[in-house]
Formats: C-alpha cells, structure tokens, sequence
C-alpha cells in the first residue's frame, strides 16, 4: 500500500499548487483587471461556479460542504 500512500499525497500536493495557483490568479486579476491576456476572468468564473451550486438548492449545499471539507482537512 505503499503506492497508494505516495500517489495520495501526490494528488494532496497538486491540489495545494492548484489552489495556491488560483489564489494568485485573483491577486492578479484584483491588481490588473479582467482583461488580463493570459488569465481570463477567474473571479467571474469562480462567481458562476458557486451559483451553479447554489441554484440546486439543498445538494448544491451538501457538494459546497464537501468541497470545503476536501480543501480544508489535514
């Protein structure tokens, strides 16, 4: 089990990049604008993606509940 011990934490430290990464794109998109060439519009896409959640009422609820347990567990 030992792989599957090593493949966890490769999945735990892409997603530590992943989520450091997107931080720095809203740091970025916040100092330069929306029309930033290489970036997009993350904060609008981040804004969408939460009301899509949120138009499904109670399961939207529980999937946000999860995501957050994922992202903020040790």
């Amino acid at each position: 089990m030992e792989w599957f011990d090593r493949a966890k934490m490769m999945v735990v430290k892409f997603t530590d990049i992943a989520v450091a990464l997107l931080a720095l794109a809203i740091i970025l998109q916040l100092l330069f604008g929306s029309n930033t060439q290489f970036l997009g519009d993350v904060a609008g896409n981040i804004i969408t993606f939460l009301k899509a959640f949120g138009g499904q009422g109670l399961v939207g609820l529980v999937a946000i509940g999860v995501v957050l347990y994922i992202l903020t567990r040790n």
